[in-house]
């Protein structure tokens, strides 16, 4: 077992996930794991290879082989994400693409290519995980685990929001169609379906701003971990 100590936020797209995991691990001075850029990275190389969502034969060694960089950011703003030598920090956060990181997550085989990765990023001083089964399965013996939720009507409009300012062109009622058929997608898999672990402080982040979230995670680490931020 690990001494780094790892700090989990799981949860559903549109929570704030992201964004509060960028917060913490800067005003902690940790490292982070956005795991659900690898999962949309994989989907990303694959269209861009004529892969189908769900060739896990094929899939499996384009995962385990990715040719990805993450650019350091210490502003806790978005770090450029690049796959085999481009900028797709943009191209991975289309609701297409994410569509496409929901399927190839359900298929075990490119679940654990990609886990030797994922426990790659647990660094001294520490890590804050954002993902779906950080506190379930990569990091199981995380001393402090989240899990962040909201409606989903409200995920959506965070969405929509998010979308509208990027200028792209969005509907919300299939905006909404789409966020909960990920939901179900995720929380109904055979792999490490999208669930609280037994020992996650949930917190619904329905009525709260990003600043709330954060203070609410950040009083839980000096609780649990002794720590100074």
């Amino acid at each position: 077992m690990s001494t780094t100590p790892v700090i989990t936020v799981d949860g559903p797209g549109g929570v704030g996930k992201g964004t509060v995991c960028r917060i913490v691990a800067q005003r902690l001075g940790w490292h982070m794991l956005d795991s659900g850029a690898l999962y949309r990275l994989v989907a990303l190389a694959a269209q861009r290879h004529g892969l189908r969502w769900d060739n896990e034969p094929a899939l499996v060694p384009l995962a385990g082989h990715l040719d990805v960089q993450f650019s350091s950011d210490i502003s806790g703003n978005e770090a450029r994400v690049l796959l085999e030598g481009e900028d797709v920090t943009d191209a991975i956060r289309t609701e297409e693409c994410g569509a496409g990181a929901s399927q190839v997550a359900v298929l075990p085989g490119v679940r654990a290519a990609l886990l030797d990765r994922q426990h790659a990023f647990r660094e001294l001083p520490g890590l804050v995980a954002d993902g779906r089964d950080m506190g379930t399965v990569v990091f199981a013996d995380a001393p402090l685990k989240i899990f962040l939720t909201a409606d989903a009507e409200e995920r959506a409009r965070r969405r929509f929001k998010q979308l509208k300012e990027k200028g792209i062109g969005v509907n919300f009622a299939a905006l909404l169609e789409e966020i909960a058929a990920r939901d179900a997608r995720d929380s109904q898999r055979n792999a490490a379906a999208l669930k609280p672990a037994t020992d996650a402080v949930i917190v619904d982040t329905s009525t709260l701003s990003i600043e709330q979230v954060v203070e609410q995670v950040l009083t839980l680490c000096r609780e649990r971990l002794m720590v100074r931020c």
